[in-house]
């Protein structure tokens, strides 16, 4: 069997025993696509087939694009990694810091120390949290109303920050704030920006924030997997008019154009000919931006969105700006260096600079973290390595 047979055949398993409903993914070098397959069904009460161009919701995968959105305006001057953002925003002029409850249940905040920077909003060491990761944020937002992220409202982003600034990796929001700074400093809405800048450029003419009408034809469907293990179809949209673009989740997309992003981070910041960073921007997506810091498990504060979740237990991980970063080498895998995350509905990436080879493989399933779903991710990844 070659290799790119063996990817069909990891792919084709997961679908034939019942792990996903339909599944499609995307490989790469430097120099070109190697591998886009799809197997199963977009949707497990349909009959339409899940394609290679299928639509997805790729959720935090868009925080790697905002990134680098937020650093072309570094590169012109206009955002500073390191002075305070509450230069241009400045409703983070004064962040506060939750410690706790009182008695009554109200909460105790205090004013931050230190400013936020622009690097602590990429590095996701703002103290910025996620309410289905950090059960402290979503005591805070159900007390004083404020609603979810998702809802794309502009008062989702009303949270204190749970740490000081620097102090800790926290997951949160702080990308979604870079996404408002750069709509603060180019004075247009972020769906405008990355469009010019970065997806039309990229010719990733399949990601963007609005559904098109050939795009919903294309769309697949989020599931949810039961305790009992079974998938069913439940309804799910980011809202199409939303009062802020959810810089840190908001868009939508296909494995093939999520690869060609990937590539252009494996190129030094250019694909085919187009120069969408420059190679200093690349060089801080890829190195470690938290110091002795590192990315642990994200423990779960609602089951519905999230199980626990962790890449490479054991393995000492950090942060740069915009990716995960594992410290050592995976066995059969990416090499030590290498750039991941991953978006809610079940959506994986990784980029490895070293043995050239970027992987995206995506679903549509709830909660995150699905072992299933990781089992087929590292096979996958397998079978590309072994394939090479």
């Amino acid at each position: 069997m070659n290799g790119m047979a063996r990817v069909d055949a990891v792919l084709r398993e997961a679908v034939e025993s019942g792990a996903v409903p339909g599944v499609a993914a995307a490989a790469g070098n430097r120099a070109g696509t190697l591998y886009e397959g799809a197997f199963g069904r977009r949707a497990l009460d349909g009959e339409a087939p899940m394609t290679p161009d299928s639509v997805v919701w790729i959720a935090s995968m868009t925080k790697a694009i905002t990134t680098a959105a937020a650093l072309q305006q570094v590169e012109e001057g206009r955002l500073a990694l390191d002075e305070p953002i509450a230069r241009v925003l400045p409703a983070l002029a004064a962040p506060r810091v939750l410690e706790g409850f009182d008695a009554e249940g109200a909460p105790i905040l205090r004013p931050a120390r230190r400013q936020v920077t622009l690097r602590h909003l990429l590095s996701h060491t703002a103290g910025f949290g996620y309410d289905f990761f950090n059960a402290e944020i979503g005591r805070y937002m159900e007390r004083e109303g404020v609603p979810g992220i998702i809802t794309c409202r502009r008062a989702a982003l009303e949270t204190p920050l749970v740490a000081e600034p620097g102090e800790r990796w926290e997951y949160g929001t702080g990308i979604d704030w870079a996404g408002l700074a750069v709509e603060a400093v180019t004075g247009r809405r972020l769906d405008a920006v990355l469009e010019e800048r970065i997806l039309g450029p990229l010719g990733m003419r399949d990601t963007g924030f609005r559904l098109r009408p050939g795009q919903r034809e294309r769309l697949a469907a989020m599931h949810a997997r039961g305790p009992d293990g079974a998938l069913s179809v439940i309804p799910f949209e980011v809202p199409q008019e939303p009062e802020f673009h959810m810089g840190g989740g908001g868009l939508y997309g296909t494995a093939p154009d999520y690869l060609r992003f990937a590539r252009m981070i494996l190129n030094g910041g250019t694909l085919d000919g187009v120069r969408i960073l420059s190679p200093q921007s690349v060089e801080e997506m890829r190195r470690n931006q938290i110091g002795a810091l590192t990315v642990g498990m994200l423990r779960s504060a609602q089951p519905a969105a999230t199980n626990d979740a962790e890449f490479f237990p054991g393995m000492v991980k950090r942060w740069s700006l915009g990716f995960l970063i594992n410290e050592d080498d995976v066995p059969g895998g990416r090499a030590a260096g290498s750039l991941a995350w991953a978006g809610l509905g079940n959506t994986y990436y990784w980029i490895d600079p070293r043995r050239d080879l970027a992987g995206v493989l995506v679903t549509q399933i709830l909660p995150f973290a699905d072992p299933r779903v990781l089992d087929l991710l590292g096979a996958f990844e397998r079978a590309l390595y072994a394939g090479r």
